[in-house]
């Protein structure tokens, strides 16, 4: 076995989810999750199948993001993981759409941070290990910190 790094090469207002799933339908049952959260969001999706045609499965309603999602999942190229890119909207607002999709399996991340995918690759395939979200912590918050958060959270409306 080896690993290999693969760094998520993304515009700075959008966000990515990663995760995986098991059936070609997928992509149709992500596409139609995604568009029901709101007509602003703005997505591109890609599945990889692991069996069959073995292709890079990719929907979505906007151009830029669908092709970068297709060519992120197969830089990727772990069997069953899924991408999506999201702009006008955030990972908070499609999570629990895309976990009911039936076929998803799990989600590695969703963040608007820079991600690096850790990938297995054996004789058979590559499977994802984890993810690098980020950056390492520089502390724990202060009082202040804490009321600043609560402030933000209010202020942008995800607290009364």
């Amino acid at each position: 076995m080896s690993w290999d790094v693969v760094c998520i090469d993304k515009p700075g207002d959008v966000n990515v989810v990663i995760g995986q799933a098991h059936f070609i339908k997928t992509v149709e049952d992500l596409h139609e999750a995604l568009a029901g959260v709101s007509s602003s969001l703005r997505f591109g999706l890609a599945f990889c199948e692991a069996s069959g045609s073995r292709l890079v499965r990719r929907s979505g309603n906007d151009a830029e993001l669908v092709e970068l999602a297709g060519r992120t999942a197969l830089a990727v190229g772990a069997g069953h993981s899924f991408v999506i890119f999201l702009r006008d909207g955030f990972p908070v607002n499609v999570l629990n759409p895309v976990k009911a999709v039936p076929e998803v399996c799990g989600i590695y991340c969703a963040t608007a941070n820079a991600v690096d995918v850790i990938v297995a690759v054996t004789p058979r395939g590559r499977g994802i290990a984890g993810v690098v979200d980020g950056q390492t912590p520089v502390g724990v918050e202060t009082e202040g910190d804490v009321a600043e958060r609560h402030a933000l959270l209010r202020a942008i409306g995800y607290k009364l």
